[in-house]
């Protein structure tokens, strides 16, 4: 007879563990299947984020900022540092040691909330039964009531690149180089290229970003991704859109890469590349052909607003389903599922996910863009103030960026916050709570922010939404 739960819940990403233990504290005898395998044999939680994804690359970050502030930004503070080194292998050791404390904490939270921990890969059979395939070959089949389908994403691998490894890496790779390669290329400008390759050249690494889109972050604010582009320019990153990769060859322990622009066929040299085009939903030998589970055209699970596919009493959440693969939109699905599965009426608000770029300065935002709004014909009002005239911005010497908040010109209801600046992934926090409590610019004007702060552009951007600004010239009035 098959083991029988009520939850089961395929994958332990941010996802995936997140359901599992609110199931568990709803009162569900809840299992969560993992395949992944460390290379010290042992199988480890948390997926692609706390393993290879947000959480090493947020470590790699930090070191590298500080690197950076130590070589570069310390001087106008009057302090005199001589002989900056970097230890890779220690940097490299740092981030390890979070991730294997982070990673064993998930362990420690799903066996302290009661959760059954399977080992293996699951797949989901016809009527919702589950096998689990061991790493020793044998296979465990279970049955459940409810079936959550959390198994993430892996990143996209495209012809011209093919990856060995050591020279042509994905974003995995990217996170064990054990010295700084003296020339990086970066195929794809968006979140995990800017981010790694942020590292990378802060330690002394020349960077060069290959982009095929003609427009820099397109997703958004193009005051805000104009703004981000002179910045990382100007660190040094060498980013070129319109770019097209079409092939590569190694030459020795390098590789060759050609590429087309507007002005024809060009080629460059780099020690290391790192392709970061993007990820895909990861279903491979996960639903089994008679198992009723639909896909979309583009891979994806297909889901309705409350993540049920086309099954009864089978979920979907997270990278494998509709929407930004971001492992706070993938929590806060499993959230909704978990508490829908036990009875209760749960509704996640997808309008109100923050989006945040991990560069430094950091790009935040949420909700609507300008364009985004002009394209859908909606009437609006913004307001922007840059961070230059922030008195904390000063002190901390991060006068670069704004914030720029966006509002319905009739309603005043907040539609959109975006930020380019020193902390922006925390200060975004402030416009998802805005939106969320469908606030309006003058909720915001009338708040009292402390001083000195750098949320402060915050409040001023509010007021510049009706022309009110304190701390710099308004626009006139028409």
């Amino acid at each position: 007879m098959a083991n029988q739960f009520e939850v089961v819940v395929i994958g332990s990403g941010p996802a995936g563990y997140v359901a599992a233990i609110k199931a568990a504290q709803l009162g569900k005898k809840t299992a969560i299947i993992e395949k992944w395998v460390k290379k010290d044999g042992k199988t480890t939680w948390g997926g692609t984020c706390l393993n290879v994804g947000c959480i090493p690359s947020k470590a790699l970050l930090q070191s590298s900022e500080m690197y950076a502030e130590a070589n570069h930004g310390l001087d106008i503070h009057g302090i005199d540092v001589k002989s900056v080194k970097m230890d890779v292998s220690k940097m490299l050791a740092r981030k390890d040691g979070i991730v294997d404390q982070l990673t064993t904490g998930i362990a420690g939270l799903l066996k302290g909330n009661g959760v059954t921990t399977l080992e293996g890969k699951g797949e989901l059979k016809a009527n919702k039964m589950v096998d689990v395939t061991k790493n020793d070959g044998s296979v465990e089949t279970i049955q459940a009531e409810n079936v959550i389908l959390a198994m993430g994403s892996v990143p996209v691998d495209i012809p011209p690149t093919p990856l060995d490894g050591s020279v042509i890496v994905d974003s995995t790779g990217a996170l064990e180089f054990p010295e700084v390669p003296k020339r990086l290329g970066v195929i794809g400008a968006g979140v995990i290229g800017l981010e790694l390759g942020s590292v990378w050249s802060r330690l002394g690494s020349e960077v060069v970003v290959l982009e095929a889109m003609e427009t820099f972050l397109a997703a958004a604010d193009k005051a805000i991704s104009k703004d981000a582009f002179k910045t990382f320019t100007k660190q040094g990153l060498d980013i070129r859109l319109g770019a097209r990769v079409t092939g590569s060859k190694m030459k020795g322990k390098k590789v060759e890469v050609t590429f087309q622009d507007s002005e024809g066929e060009k080629t460059e040299v780099f020690d290391k590349l790192v392709v970061a085009v993007g990820r895909r939903p990861y279903t491979e030998g996960c639903l089994s052909t008679d198992c009723g589970v639909k896909l979309d055209e583009r891979g994806f699970i297909f889901v309705d607003d409350q993540c049920r596919t086309t099954v009864p009493g089978v979920y979907a959440i997270g990278d494998v389903v509709r929407g930004p693969m971001l492992a706070h939109k993938g929590s806060e699905e499993g959230i909704m599922v978990a508490e829908i599965i036990a009875g209760h009426n749960a509704q996640m608000n997808y309008d109100a996910i923050p989006n945040v770029i991990y560069t430094h300065p950091e790009i935040a935002w949420v909700g609507k863009t300008e364009e985004e709004l002009k394209a859908d014909g909606v009437e609006y009002k913004s307001g922007a103030f840059p961070f230059a005239a922030i008195g904390r911005a000063q002190a901390a010497n991060a006068t670069d960026g704004q914030v720029k908040i966006l509002a319905d010109a009739k309603t005043d209801r907040v539609l959109g916050m975006h930020i380019f600046g020193m902390n922006a992934s925390e200060m975004v926090a402030q416009g998802v709570i805005a939106l969320e409590f469908a606030s309006s610019a003058e909720d915001l004007q009338l708040t009292c922010f402390a001083h000195p702060t750098l949320s402060e552009a915050v409040h001023e951007a509010a007021l510049a939404v009706d022309n009110m600004a304190i701390h710099k010239v308004n626009r006139k009035k028409r």
